[in-house]
C-alpha cells in the first residue's frame, strides 16, 4: 500500500492557485484559492487575529496537490457562527486547555460548502486522518469542520466525528419567471405585504447592481464605512481589513455583486454578494441612514430578483435571521463536524448534541409549517 502523506503549510497564498483551485472547484467562492488568500494576505486572518492559517494538504504521484483542508488555529471561538463557548468552559473548570483549537471553515463565512477539497474523491479518509494526527500530536483539545457541505457529512461520520446540526433560512427558485411569479406561490396577505415593504423601501432612491470592472476603490471606500457601522454593532470590532476588500475587487470581481442604495446619488446603504455556480450568497450590508425596510430590500429581494435573473437555484442570506422566512426563505439544515480525542470529554459533547438536534429539528419543524407559502397545495 503507498504511503500517503499530509503536510501542513503556512498559508494557501504560498501554495500554486491552480492547484488548490483544482482541488476547491468552482462552485463555491470561499474556499478558493483567490478568498482565502485575500484574507491572508490582507491581515484579516494570521498575525494577532486568533486565525493561524495551516491548510493541510496531501501531494499526488503526480507531484500536484489531490487533496487539501482550509485549516486554522484557533486561539477563541470568534468569526465562527457554530458556538462552542460552553463546551471550551467546561474542558477548563475540568482542567484542560482549549485553545488553541482546530478549525476547518472558511473563516467568517457562515456559507455551507466543502470542507474536503478533493481532486481525488478517495483521499477523502486519508484527509481527515492528516487533522486527526494533527491534533494528536500537538495535543489539542478538538478540531472543527463548520458549516459543511451535506455531501461530506458522511465523510466526517464514517471516520467517527461527532455530527452537529443547525438551521439557516435559505430562497429557493422553483423556477419562477420573475418575482411577481414568486409572490404569486405566497398567500395573498405575504403578498401583498411585500409588495408594500418594498415600495417603502426605495422611496426617493435609487438602487444599483455594481459588479465586474465597474467596481473601483470608490465603491471599497464607501462599503467600508457601512461595513464597519454594522461590525460595531453587532461584534465590536470588524473582522477583515479594509485590504481584504480591495483584494477581493481585484481578484474576484466577477464573482461579487455590491447592491448600492443612492440618495439623490449618493450611497446610504448597501449589501454585497458573492456569486457561486448555482447560488447567491449575501455576506455583508451596512447603512450610514436608517429607512425602514430598506435592509429586506437590498438583502432578501433584490437578491431573489437576481437568483431569477441569473438562473440560480437559492439564495444564501447568511446565519440567523427568523424574520427570512415571512419573506420566503425557508428553514434548512446545516452541519458541521467535531473530533474530540478525549473519551470523556466526547461522551460529554455527544450527549449534548443529542439533545439540541431534537429542539433543532423541532423548531425546524414548527418554522416550515409557518411559511408564507400558499397551503392550498
Amino acid at each position: 500500500m503507498t504511503e500517503v502523506v499530509a503536510r501542513v503549510v503556512s498559508g494557501v497564498a504560498d501554495l500554486p492557485r491552480a492547484q488548490w483551485d483544482a482541488c476547491a472547484g468552482q462552485a463555491n467562492p470561499f474556499v478558493c484559492w483567490d478568498f482565502l488568500a485575500a484574507l491572508e494576505m490582507s491581515g484579516s486572518v494570521g498575525g494577532s487575529s486568533g486565525w493561524q492559517p495551516l491548510p493541510l494538504v496531501i501531494d499526488g504521484t503526480d507531484g500536484a496537490i489531490v487533496a487539501a483542508a482550509p485549516l486554522y488555529a484557533k486561539s477563541h471561538s470568534q468569526g465562527e457562527y457554530v458556538f462552542d463557548h460552553g463546551w471550551a468552559d467546561a474542558w477548563e473548570r475540568a482542567g484542560g486547555r482549549y485553545y488553541p483549537k482546530i478549525q476547518v471553515a472558511a473563516p467568517f463565512s457562515p456559507v455551507p460548502g466543502p470542507r474536503l477539497l478533493l481532486r481525488e474523491a478517495g483521499m477523502a479518509p486519508a484527509l481527515i486522518a492528516g487533522i486527526e494526527t494533527l491534533v494528536e500530536r500537538n495535543g489539542l483539545s478538538s478540531a472543527h469542520a463548520t458549516f459543511v457541505a451535506p455531501d461530506q457529512i458522511a465523510m466526517f461520520e464514517a471516520a467517527g466525528w461527532l455530527i452537529r446540526e443547525d438551521s439557516q433560512f435559505h430562497w429557493t427558485n422553483r423556477g419562477y419567471r420573475d418575482f411577481d411569479d414568486f409572490l404569486s406561490a405566497l398567500s395573498s396577505e405575504k403578498r401583498k405585504n411585500i409588495r408594500k415593504e418594498r415600495r417603502r423601501a426605495v422611496e426617493g432612491l435609487d438602487i444599483v447592481h455594481i459588479s465586474g470592472s465597474d467596481l473601483t476603490e470608490a465603491h471599497w471606500d464607501i462599503f467600508w464605512e457601512f461595513y464597519q457601522d454594522t461590525g460595531a454593532r453587532k461584534w465590536g470590532r470588524p473582522y477583515l481589513t479594509r485590504a481584504f476588500f480591495s483584494l477581493l475587487g481585484e481578484r474576484m470581481a466577477d464573482r461579487i455583486l455590491l447592491m448600492l442604495a443612492l440618495r439623490d446619488g449618493r450611497a446610504i446603504a448597501g449589501a454585497l454578494n458573492l456569486i457561486g455556480g448555482d447560488a447567491l450568497y449575501g455576506r455583508y450590508w451596512g447603512c450610514v441612514e436608517e429607512v425602514p425596510n430598506l435592509h429586506f430590500e437590498l438583502c432578501y429581494y433584490q437578491a431573489i430578483d437576481v437568483a431569477i435573473a441569473r438562473g440560480l437555484a437559492r439564495v444564501e442570506a447568511g446565519a440567523q435571521g427568523s424574520h427570512k422566512l415571512a419573506r420566503g426563505y425557508a428553514p434548512e439544515p446545516t452541519w458541521s463536524a467535531h473530533y474530540i480525542p478525549d473519551a470523556g470529554f466526547r461522551r460529554a459533547v455527544s450527549d449534548f448534541l443529542a439533545a439540541e438536534r431534537c429542539d433543532v429539528q423541532r423548531d425546524r419543524q414548527w418554522l416550515s409549517e409557518r411559511t408564507p407559502f400558499r397551503k392550498d397545495g
